[in-house]
Formats: structure tokens, sequence, C-alpha cells
């Protein structure tokens, strides 16, 4: 309980700086991108504390404990999808005078029906990502308190909500700051204490993987959620009345909030399609996705899915409209770079410390929260409990900064992109938006989050990669060709969550590219988007878009030798849009055709 409390000040300070927002808080702009005036070390900062979420804090230490040493591969594609984005995406996005993802494309191609496309999708990719957020809260405060899953879903919920809905992203910006350094401190110097005080035994046994086969020691197990358990032999269990009963092999079905022990040398059911922990194969530095074949395909999958996918993060994105110029969104892209690159040294000391202390959690499907159950495991006193709160403050933390972001974009696509409401309306969409995604959460539990995870970063990596990369570094792409390419991305990956959901047999390959779609569906909606794109005809604005796109901050473009075409917008006059012209070219006051949502030409 002493753990849990710690979620309190951390909560506190969330609220507080979103009243502090209030007081800044008079515009769209405001609301979305803080008027466009943090700087990049603020920013860098806020952007890291945003982007390590809870599949950064958590999930990769409950991977390596689950799946193995591979699972490390998550956190170098988080970090080099960052390389790819400073490379490609971050100083022309900044440079477009983009509000969002769809305020970029009706920007750039003058469509507004692919401005509710991209909104959709970006619906899509916040609701994904936001729900392992809300769902490891729960599972958090249910570890170390005892509370029901649903108190930790709700809290987080609320928090986030209140938060942004009173100021904003300017409040959101100085939350993600401060929970960065936070999470780093809380994550570092109780790893640091594990490592000293585990002794060289476990510390040998962390770098020496032994199959987890048999319990050497009465082991209590809380079952989270439901779970079937596979008994290959016969298997001693004790339940909560202290009933010992031996079960025979095959299957046997745990409920959410069942425990039971089992005795000392008990053999280990099989949980799920997976290895044991530490089983052969565990140490290997591949990705073992859908079972213990193709690993290399796996890994491919997930790296592709994760670094393509970063690019196309609407709440990444969006940080970076919040920069001056395009100068300072490179730079906090670099900066970031740096940050991620320091805390993603740490959680595979969680991992491998966590397989050899905490390897039950294997069979409860909630090896999340092995970074907060490690502390206890090894001191029983005050020392233990402190690092226990320590870490669940840092597990809200990350919970918190990631959903604030998340919550930003998707109430600003519903109603900034979507509805065309004013400042009341994005508070209003806030508060709905956060019960909606609680409510989603609720039956979340059984799904790991790296799952959802992955699945969000797919669906960014197969729309809005292809549309950012081609938007702005291909002038011949048309809206025909754009909304063809996100609908075949979406339509791919939405067909393959669904029947990764349905859980087929499929063969070993197969079942990778289904449950991983990446390496496919990425390629295919590059290849719409570019054939379609080249059945038509670009805008005769295109080239003025990219050069506007391109030049550096500051920079004068040259006069154009024939009449400049300023596209932006079939509805120029409600202030959404931004205009992809050179800026030596005035801004027309009649960009758009009345009624037709066509460019028309200046004089």
């Amino acid at each position: 309980m002493i753990a849990a409390l710690t979620v309190v000040p951390v909560v506190l300070v969330t609220v507080l700086i979103g009243v502090r927002g209030v007081a800044t808080l008079r515009t769209t702009s405001d609301f979305l991108v803080a008027s466009r005036r943090i700087s990049p070390v603020l920013n860098s900062a806020a952007v890291s504390g945003e982007y390590l979420s809870a599949a950064s804090f958590l999930g990769v230490a409950g991977l390596v404990v689950k799946d193995g040493i591979g699972s490390l591969w998550y956190t170098v594609g988080f970090t080099a999808g960052y390389i790819a984005m400073l490379a490609l995406v971050a100083a022309p996005m900044r440079r477009s005078g983009a509000l969002t993802v769809p305020d970029f494309a009706e920007a750039r191609l003058a469509s507004p029906a692919l401005r509710k496309l991209t909104a959709i999708t970006v619906l899509v990719i916040g609701v994904l990502y936001l729900i392992p957020q809300f769902r490891t809260a729960g599972l958090v405060l249910s570890t170390v308190s005892g509370t029901p899953y649903w108190v930790g879903v709700v809290i987080a919920g609320a928090a986030v909500s209140v938060t942004l809905a009173l100021g904003g992203m300017r409040a959101a910006t100085y939350v993600q700051a401060f929970q960065f350094v936070l999470k780093l401190v809380l994550l570092v110097v109780p790893a640091l204490w594990l490592v000293l005080t585990v002794g060289p035994v476990v510390r040998g046994e962390a770098v020496h993987p032994v199959e987890f086969t048999h319990f050497t020691h009465d082991t209590a197990v809380t079952f989270e959620v439901d779970v079937t358990l596979r008994l290959d032999e016969p298997t001693p269990i004790r339940d909560a009345a202290g009933t010992l009963r031996v079960y025979p092999p095959g299957e046997l079905s745990m409920g959410s909030g069942d425990k039971v022990v089992f005795p000392a040398g008990a053999p280990v059911p099989h949980a799920g399609a997976g290895r044991l922990p530490g089983a052969p194969g565990w140490a290997r530095p591949l990705l073992a996705v859908g079972g213990d074949g193709h690993p290399l395909l796996g890994t491919l999958a997930v790296l592709a899915a994760t670094v393509l996918g970063t690019m196309g993060l609407p709440h990444v994105i969006m940080r970076f409209h919040t920069s001056p110029d395009g100068r300072a969104a490179r730079r906090t892209a670099a900066i970031t770079i740096g940050l991620l690159s320091m805390f993603y040294l740490v959680p595979g000391v969680y991992g491998t410390l966590g397989r050899v202390l905490v390897p039950q959690l294997y069979l409860t499907g909630a090896t999340d929260t092995a970074v907060v159950a490690l502390p206890s495991q090894v001191d029983t006193g005050w020392a233990g409990t402190t690092f226990t709160a320590l870490l669940t403050a840092g597990a809200f933390a990350a919970f918190l900064a990631t959903s604030l972001g998340l919550l930003l974009v998707v109430s600003g696509a519903t109603a900034h992109d979507l509805m065309a409401g004013g400042l009341r309306t994005m508070r209003t969409t806030v508060l709905v938006t956060a019960a909606g995604v609680v409510l989603l959460a609720l039956p979340s539990a059984p799904i790991d989050v790296d799952v959802l995870v992955t699945w969000a970063f797919t669906v960014a990596a197969a729309t809005f990669c292809p549309l950012l990369v081609l938007g702005i570094w291909w002038p011949r792409l048309t809206a025909p060709g754009a909304i063809a390419g996100v609908v075949t991305g979406l339509g791919t990956v939405s067909l393959s969550i669904l029947a990764a959901l349905s859980d087929p047999a499929m063969p070993g390959w197969l079942a990778v590219l289904v449950e991983r779609p990446a390496l496919w569906a990425v390629p295919l909606a590059f290849a719409v988007m570019v054939t379609v794109s080249l059945r038509g005809r670009p805008p005769s604005w295109a080239r003025a878009a990219m050069l506007r796109l391109h030049l550096d901050d500051g920079a004068t473009a040259p006069a154009p030798a024939r009449p400049s075409v300023a596209a932006c917008s079939s509805r120029p006059a409600s202030g959404r849009s931004r205009w992809l012209v050179p800026r030596s070219s005035p801004r027309p006051r009649d960009a758009a055709a009345p009624g037709t949502g066509r460019p028309k030409a200046l004089p």
C-alpha cells in the first residue's frame, strides 16, 4: 500500500501543472502546439518523456523475462526511428506550418477527403497506443497494492484528461519533460541498487540462463488475467484455502484474481505458445514472434514496424510543430536520440534479473509488472519497499506522459480535423475520448502490451510513413495516390490484426507475417501510393510546396518563372490550413475557388 501511495504525488503534480497552463490557453494553436515556442532542450525532454511509454519502462523488461534477450531489439527500433525522423521528416514538417498530420495532408495535396482519412487513421493509432498505457497502469497498481485492475485504469484516465483539458500542449510539455527526468532517475537508481544487492550468484545466473523447469521454493502466484496453463506432467498446486491437489497432465484454466502456491520442486506449467524462461534459445539475440520458428523474420518485422512507425506516430510528429522553426525541430530530434539512448541501456538489466528472481510472472501473463516486483524479491525490509515505491511512481509517470500526447492528438483529430471545432470543443473531446479509452482498456488486460504497441507502430508505418516521406520528398504525389496508399496500409494492417485476434492455425512464417505485417504492408502502401500517383497529374503548385518544405529557415525562395500557385485548402477562411508556398510569394486572399476545393491560380 505504501508503494501505491507514491502514485498520489505524481498524479497531483501532473494535475497542478495542468492548472497552471489554464492562463496561457486561449487559442487552438495554444492548445495543440503551445504557440510554437518550445525550446529544443525542453522539447527533446518532453518528446523523450512522451515516447518512453509503458512499453519502454515496463514492457521491454517483461518481454525479456518471457521471450528472451532478443526482445531488446524493440529498444533498437524505438531509438533508430528517431534517426530516420531526423533525416527525413522533422524539419520539413515544422516548415509546413501545420498543426496536425491531417493539416499537413490537406495543405500539401488540397484534399479534404485525405484530411478526413488521415484523421481517422490518427484515431486508430492513438487508441491502439492509449489502451496499453491505461492497461498497464491498472496491472501495476493491482500488483503493488492489491486494488482491482480497474482502479489504476480509471486513475490514469482521469489524471490525463483533466490535465490536458486544463492546460493543453503547454501543460503536457512541462509534465512530460518533468516526468522524463523522473523516469530516468527512478529507473536507473533502483537498477544500480538491484545489481549491487543481489550478489554474485544471481548476477551469474542472469548472464548464464538456466531453463525455469521446476520451482526452487514454495512460490505464490496471483493471476491478474485469465490464463490457460498446459501441464506436461502431474503438478501439485495448493489453492488459496491451503488444500494441496495434484493435477494430471492437460490444460488447466486459471481465472483473474485466482491465487495459488506451487510447492518447491513442482514442475513449471507452460503458458501460451512461447518457451519457458531461460530455455534454449532464450539468450539468442533474435525475436521469436509466433513461436520458436523464423526468428530472423520476426526480428526484421518488429524492426520495420518500430523504425518506420516512429516516423508516422502522430503524437511524436505534433511535438515538432511546437518548435519555433525547422532548425529547432531538427535539434530537438538530435537531442532526443541521445536521451533515449541513455534510457534504453537499463531495461535489459531488469529483464535479465527478472528472469532469475520473478520467473513465475511468466505464468500470470503479467510480465509487464516484473520491474516493480523485483525489489521485494531482493529485500523484504524498508529498502525493498522504498524502491518498489520509486519504481511504481516512475511507472505511473511513464503512463501519464505518453497518454498526454496520445490523448492530445486523438482529441485534436476529432475536434480540429473531423468536427472543425474550437477550444471549448477540444476540451470536451478530451474528456469524452479519455472515458471511451478507459472503457476499451478494461477488457484488454489479457493482451500483451507489446502486441498492442507494435500494432500501433505498424499502422503508423503503413499509413503515415509513406504519406510523409513521399509528401515531403516526391513532388509527383497526388491526392488520389495518397488516399489509395493510406487506405491500403490501414486496411491490410487492420485485417492482419483481426486475423491475429481470431488466432487461426497457421504455419510459422505465415503466423509471423500476420502478427507483424509491417514487412509487407509498408512496401505495399508505398507501391500503391506511387503507382496511383504516376497515373495522374500532380498539382501545378507541387514544386512550390516542396520548395517551401525544404528551404532553410530564414531563406528566401527565388521568384518563380511562371505565376505561382497557392494551394493549400478548400477552406482557407477556417484558419486551419497552412500555406506550402515559397516565402517570397505573397499569401493570396482567395487561393481556392469557392466550393471547388481546388487551387486557384494567382494573376
